[in-house]
């Protein structure tokens, strides 16, 4: 029974299924907290495997094989159900995404120029960041410039979760996505929070970052440095200004106390960072302040409109 256990603990994880929820629970509150209905649930669907997919397509290109790394040596294990897994998943993809196009093709026509340019921006950066699996990408590949890393996938993340879901609403409803301040300010939000915990995430790696001279944060300033002059100031600007929004706009009491319970536990969990700590930690902690966060999000805007 344990065993069992530790195996389904170890799919969900290292599988990456547990990342899809994230991008669907932080989906869900984007939409919520920018004031649109909830999309078709074959979105979420859509979502969910497309988040799967993308994260263990690198780890199926992993040629490391004296790594020591349990995710990777999971990998190795079970490559060839992964892959099998796979090919179910982009079949689902594939008729999920057919399905949508199918059912509000029809209000393609409402998405503006600019807002394609928007669309197609977040998948370019997305293959462009795993480039060094590409040959024509492989020397710029985002992924090796360590201090820009964390921010592109927060950009990518906040793009996703955020702009996607809204411009879909758009097309579902056939009305016009016209974005102001606090639609970016909810953008930046989720893309700086994100960041945070993938500059967290690099501290794993910092032995094979610093053999390998990708000049991550934690690299080029040190872990103290890392943690205390960088991560924790950034979330308590963070902090700060979704404070002083929140009481300029009047927004609910309940609303701005639950939405800083992210934020804090961001930096208690960053306080302690100065011990080593294991893969899963980083995987089902470190990362699960996303779905504390879509949480939080989701019961803030659920308390304001009952």
């Amino acid at each position: 029974m344990v065993k069992t256990l530790e195996k389904l603990f170890h799919t969900f994880f290292f599988g990456n299924y547990f990342y899809g929820i994230c991008a669907v629970a932080l989906s869900i509150e984007a939409s919520l907290q920018q004031g649109y209905s909830l999309n078709h649930p074959f979105w979420y669907i859509l979502l969910f495997v497309g988040t799967v997919i993308y994260y263990t397509i690198a780890y199926l290109h992993e040629k490391n094989s004296t790594s020591i790394n349990p995710r990777t040596i999971w990998y190795k294990e079970h490559q060839t159900w992964i892959r099998k897994s796979q090919w179910l998943l982009l079949l689902i993809a594939v008729i999920t995404g057919s399905y949508l196009v199918f059912l509000y093709g029809s209000g393609i026509q409402f998405v503006k120029t600019w807002q394609w340019i928007i669309i197609l921006v977040f998948p370019t950066l997305a293959v462009w960041y795993y480039g060094d699996a590409i040959p024509w990408l492989r020397k710029t590949s985002l992924r090796s410039k360590g201090w820009i890393k964390p921010f592109v996938i927060g950009f990518i993340w906040a793009g996703v979760v955020n702009i996607y879901p809204a411009i879909l609403s758009v097309m579902e409803n056939k009305s016009s996505y016209e974005p102001d301040v606090f639609h970016f300010l909810l953008f930046l939000k989720n893309g700086m929070f994100i960041s945070m915990l993938c500059i967290l995430f690099d501290i794993k790696d910092y032995a094979t970052d610093y053999n390998e001279e990708l000049k991550t944060f934690v690299v080029r300033f040190g872990l103290r440095k890392t943690l205390f002059y960088i991560i924790i100031p950034l979330t308590a600007i963070g902090l700060g200004t979704f404070l002083t929004y929140g009481t300029v706009h009047h927004f609910p009491l309940f609303r701005m106390l639950i939405n800083t319970v992210p934020f804090i536990l961001l930096i208690i969990v960053t306080y302690h960072m100065h011990r080593r700590k294991s893969i899963l930690y980083y995987l089902a902690i470190i990362d699960g302040l996303m779905l504390v966060k879509a949480i939080c999000g989701i019961g803030g805007s659920w308390i304001q409109h009952t």
